[in-house]
């Protein structure tokens, strides 16, 4: 395979081609009669040849795993049974963001189903904080739950479910983040990553539990004899699997194993309209097709967080539970003017905390932490996601809350980069007493930190990167798939792409391509951050629109801005499928290049 030597690009990044055995691509094309750019695609990603059709058409029937599988279901589901048999009144408790919103619709349609209307808490972001507090189990309480479901969150809880306990309530949690050694009091706890699971589902999101859970329970009162006894059909599970596929998406979780058919079934699922909030999501969101994983994740999941960023945390599972056309819409449109709303705050924000990291000292090497009494603490999280997109090292960004009684409380997330873990840096700092509350998943967490601990926090930080062997002058890798063309990048192969290597995500990432020495023409700014351009191959022929996104700034965005008239480049990017007045076309999203003519390591080599 020909591959651009590109030891350093303008993106401080070596470009390495992806190998595959041209053996077993061979034999891939020949027993699945798929064409070779798919099957090699196919192998780079460690593919088993004999799963090969379990990967291209996941089937429910054939690859939905046992919910029995998971530690603790068993009792749990007969225990739940029983309980909705004796008619126990029964609450929801669930996280404020797009993984709990579905989590909390899946669980409330379930019951639902079952003639049970349960109370459902979602906590105020920027007044309560992530997880449950002992005053959120006594309003279920006085609601008059004594069981209560509690969704993406509770693993770490450990005061507020001893509290619960106390009050006599009964809490099953279902969660997916890192535990710790010790579990909390609870009467039932499902987390694949539980330390004596062994059912090997830890990809899985807490929709994903939440639709296992439901799976389980039902199976349970079809054995009790619940559904003849009652006259009631069985739950409608399949017809949510929508839901699943929205909040595993969205929650950036591997899409592997059973996540990959959530996903893929889940958006067929879609077709069918039958959640009138993902209905009215696509109408504020002038989404024209059939939603994608990509509509989920730049259009659907952000106007359902943004409730939660502007006091109005309960709107996402609002909007996913109801079956009203007109309350979906009004939520929906609620929402989008959230959005609005956190875009605006989310930028000031953004430009004070760039502020801070290059003249205020908030670079510290080998990470970044910035913090601030007018920072928004319901957008720490997205900024601290664009500084690690722009610095590339991990980002923490700490907001401030007075809690009452004139107390102080410092509120961060952090965003991370592969091979830095934030969740155990969390987990570490609160036990060693750094910080009060800590925990999340590799890529991505949250803690609470006395201020006048933040400075041994930052301390702790540095020891903890300098104890990994993390320096700030490696240039890291960008894995790339193949060479392609302007000209051979058609509708048609995109489709193929999509239709057969993806949905695309965390481990099973999209595929990047290299364009080499490409002409550029016609560069434009908008929305004085993103960089347009024209481009062809460098024999000329047919344009095709191309997007730096966030490129302003940048060494790249800055030498096209400059240089585009007089040389070529090499690009590494995506292609994408852009849908406008009913016509699709193919735009190529940069992600990293360099000069081909000045910088003088590039070569094309065979």
């Amino acid at each position: 395979m020909c591959a651009l030597n590109v030891e350093k690009s303008l993106e401080n990044k070596r470009w390495k081609f992806v190998s595959a055995d041209d053996d077993i691509v061979t034999r891939l094309v020949q027993n699945n009669d798929l064409p070779e750019f798919v099957a090699r695609l196919l192998v780079q990603r460690g593919v088993d040849p004999e799963d090969v059709q379990g990967f291209l058409n996941p089937t429910l029937r054939d690859n939905f795993p046992d919910p029995f599988s998971m530690a603790g279901m068993d009792d749990f589901a007969n225990n739940l049974a029983d309980a909705i048999i004796n008619k126990t009144p029964i609450g929801i408790f669930a996280d404020f963001d797009v993984d709990g919103a579905t989590s909390s619709a899946i669980l409330t349609r379930f019951l639902r189903h079952l003639d049970i209307t349960p109370p459902v808490y979602i906590p105020d972001r920027l007044t309560e904080g992530y997880g449950p507090s002992a005053e959120a189990m006594q309003s279920l309480k006085e609601q008059g739950a004594e069981i209560i479901l509690m969704a993406d969150c509770g693993i770490t809880a450990f005061d507020s479910l001893q509290a619960a306990h106390d009050m006599g309530l009964k809490v099953c949690v279902f969660d997916h983040h890192e535990p710790e050694d010790k579990l909390p009091m609870a009467w039932h706890i499902i987390n694949p990553k539980r330390h004596d699971d062994e059912s090997g589902l830890d990809m899985l999101a807490a929709c994903g539990v939440c639709f296992m859970v439901c799976v389980a329970i039902n199976k349970a009162l079809r054995a009790k004899g619940y559904f003849k006894e009652e006259g009631r059909t069985e739950a409608p599970l399949k017809s949510w699997l929508d839901l699943v596929g929205l909040g595993t998406v969205c929650d950036m979780v591997p899409l592997t194993g059973v996540n990959r058919l959530f996903v893929k079934i889940g958006f067929d699922q879609m077709r069918h309209k039958n959640n009138e909030g993902i209905n009215a999501l696509c109408l504020v969101g002038k989404i024209e097709n059939l939603p994608d994983p990509k509509d989920a994740g730049w259009c659907m999941g952000p106007r359902i967080n943004a409730g939660s960023r502007v006091h109005r945390s309960d709107l996402g599972a609002k909007l996913l539970s109801t079956d009203d056309v007109e309350e979906a819409q009004s939520i929906a449109w609620a929402l989008e003017d959230c959005n609005r709303e956190r875009r605006a705050i989310q930028t000031k924000m953004m430009q004070n905390a760039q502020n801070k990291v290059e003249f205020l000292g908030g670079d510290y090497g080998d990470f970044i932490m910035v913090d601030d009494e007018d920072f928004h603490p319901g957008l720490s999280g997205l900024v601290a996601g664009q500084l690690v997109r722009k610095y590339n090292k991990p980002a923490i960004v700490v907001t401030y809350t007075d809690i009452g009684g004139g107390v102080i409380e410092g509120r961060g997330s952090g965003r991370s980069i592969k091979g830095v873990n934030m969740a155990d840096i969390f987990i570490s700092a609160k036990n060693d007493g750094v910080i009060e509350k800590g925990g999340g998943h590799a890529m991505a967490g949250g803690f609470t930190v006395l201020p006048d601990n933040l400075t041994a926090f930052k301390d702790y930080i540095a020891q903890y990167i300098r104890d990994l062997k993390m320096t700030r002058d490696v240039i890291e890798p960008l894995h790339i798939d193949a060479i392609a063309t302007v000209r051979g990048a058609k509708p048609d192969f995109i489709h193929l792409l999509n239709n057969n290597v993806g949905p695309f995500g965390i481990g099973n990432v999209e595929p990047i391509f290299a364009l080499s020495g490409v002409r550029v023409f016609d560069v434009n700014v908008l929305k004085e951050k993103h960089i347009r351009l024209m481009i062809s191959d460098a024999e000329g022929g047919s344009r095709m629109k191309a997007m730096f996104f966030g490129g302003v700034g940048t060494p790249l965005g800055d030498m096209l801005m400059k240089n585009y008239r007089v040389t070529p480049f090499h690009l590494a990017g995506q292609f994408q499928l852009n849908h406008w007045q009913g016509r699709t076309s193919v735009e190529f999203h940069v992600i990293d290049g360099i000069n081909a003519i000045n910088d003088t390591q590039q070569q094309l080599t065979g």
